[in-house]
């Protein structure tokens, strides 16, 4: 007679659990990012969703029987899943004690996700080998443009030049050729009008297009180095320069390489670029450094600042040099 009540209790205990849901609904997990939901998955697809990142840590998660969301890298059966996680020899965390209140019977709205430390999972770009070179490029593109916020907490801080300098390269060398190309078309038009200088035109733009060309790459690795340098210094004179200057040099990067390729929409596509580039780049330094974005917005906009100062002051100067001149 125990063997029989012993079976039955474990085909119970396997059935249903204390608010009659089945063992089965509880391993689904809700999955939330940004206040948007995106569904919900069995533990063994939230599993291969980390390691393949399409879910982030920061995620959060939420499943009957807990009486909040946390992010995923909170879930001790995920912690062998997540981004630099210790051998499956190691030891496994403690588990946390059930909660004493009873499950809530539908999940709870979102209102402001967990503050918690994560490991940083690294952009689509970092795994370019596994998705290929230019569907890694335009995920990312995609995730700078659209989802700054999520992109910069993703981008791991360190890691080499080389992997964001390539990107900045891929991104600028479009953009910049798109431009020139725009630029040397526009005042070649008129002079084709001509048949007698059509043909030593259409050399001429060829030939300087070329060398032009040439010299992109040149100009953006120096710009880019130099322009980082710059921007890490002003972080660091306002008090915001919470990492070193490779995550500056990083977030320059990936802040040029995704919005020069704007610069193929019609009529204003460097003034977007340019605007989105200074958006981006103010973000992208708040969540690299971790620091507040007033301090990242002023000290993307203190060189300019400077070279407006200086310009003015160099413009009232000269200007004052002239009419010294002239009344002589």
């Amino acid at each position: 007679m125990r063997t029989s009540e012993r079976a039955l209790c474990g085909v119970n205990a396997l059935t249903l659990t204390s608010s009659g849901t089945t063992t089965a609904d509880m391993a689904m997990v809700h999955v939330n990012r940004s206040g948007t939901s995106l569904g919900v998955f069995s533990e063994e697809d939230v599993r291969a969703g980390l390691r393949s990142a399409r879910f982030l840590p920061t995620d959060l998660g939420w499943r009957e029987g807990m009486p909040q969301w946390q992010p995923l890298s909170q879930f001790a059966e995920f912690a062998a899943d997540l981004p630099g996680s210790p051998p499956a020899g190691a030891p496994p965390p403690a588990p946390t004690p059930p909660p004493a209140a009873a499950a809530p019977a539908e999940a709870p709205i979102v209102t402001t996700p967990v503050a918690a430390p994560a490991p940083r999972s690294g952009l689509p770009w970092d795994n370019r080998n596994a998705r290929g070179f230019l569907p890694a490029y335009f995920e990312t593109l995609v995730m700078v443009l659209t989802r700054p916020a999520d992109a910069f907490t993703a981008m791991k801080r360190e890691g080499g030049f080389s992997e964001p300098l390539l990107y900045g390269l891929v991104g600028g060398f479009f953009g910049c050729a798109v431009w020139l190309l725009f630029a040397m078309l526009m005042p070649s038009m008129a002079m084709f009008g001509n048949r007698h200088n059509a043909l030593a035109g259409f050399f001429g733009m060829g030939f300087g297009l070329f060398f032009s060309l040439l010299l992109i790459p040149v100009f953006l690795i120096v710009g880019l180095f130099v322009w980082s340098g710059i921007l890490h210094v002003c972080l660091m004179i306002v008090g915001g320069a919470k990492q070193s200057y490779e995550t500056t040099f990083r977030v320059a990067c990936f802040a040029l390489g995704s919005t020069y390729p704007l610069v193929i929409v019609p009529l204003c596509g460097s003034f977007v670029a340019f605007i989105w580039k200074l958006i981006i780049e103010c973000i992208g330094i708040s969540r690299a450094h971790e620091t507040d974005i007033g301090r990242a917005v002023l000290a993307v906009f203190l060189p300019r600042i400077i070279c407006c100062g200086f310009g003015l002051i160099g413009s009232i100067f000269l200007s004052g040099l002239i009419q010294h001149m002239s009344h002589q």
